[in-house]
């Protein structure tokens, strides 16, 4: 397995609610798990991974094995409420390569209005907002895959 490929695996890992991910092809094995708690209490110098860090995948030239750089990723809005995916598909914010966004950060939008599509099995599916609101901040990326139940936009009613 390449490093790019490995990369790609971490990065759909981590944005979705999966918690435990094994891979085994030939000699290559890989194990990831997300929410990991020790047993016993230990004094470690850092803190635990919480939800805003991920891991990015690094070679080490001294060794040749793949180590792990803790990145911290944007902070996320702790107010307003979340608008969650209702199925497991792609996140688009457009309804096609190139158009514009349905919504961005600062909009005001009403009940009914399409906030972005889910591709589920080549089957486009507008979400649309279930009140008005106003878009604090939009989770996935762009062409991003999500889960089911996985939140998609911060938003406040109004």
């Amino acid at each position: 397995m390449q490093l790019d490929d490995i990369t790609r695996i971490i990065e759909l890992f981590d944005s979705t609610q999966t918690t435990k991910l094994h891979i085994q092809k030939g000699d290559f094995f890989l194990k990831l798990e997300k929410g990991f708690t020790p047993n016993k209490p230990t004094q470690a110098s850092e803190p635990l991974i919480t939800p805003q860090e991920t891991f990015t995948p690094v070679i080490s030239e001294a060794t040749n094995k793949i180590i792990a750089h803790k990145q911290e990723t944007p902070y996320t809005h702790n107010k307003g409420e979340n608008i969650t995916s209702p199925m497991v598909g792609t996140f688009y914010r457009s309804p096609s390569p190139g158009a514009p966004a349905y919504v961005n950060v600062g909009d005001k939008v009403k009940k009914g209005q399409t906030l972005a599509i889910i591709e589920a099995m080549k089957i486009m599916n507008e979400i649309e907002a279930e009140f008005d609101c106003q878009i604090i901040e939009i989770l996935p990326s762009d062409g991003q895959p999500v889960e089911y139940g996985s939140p998609l936009f911060v938003v406040e009613r109004f």
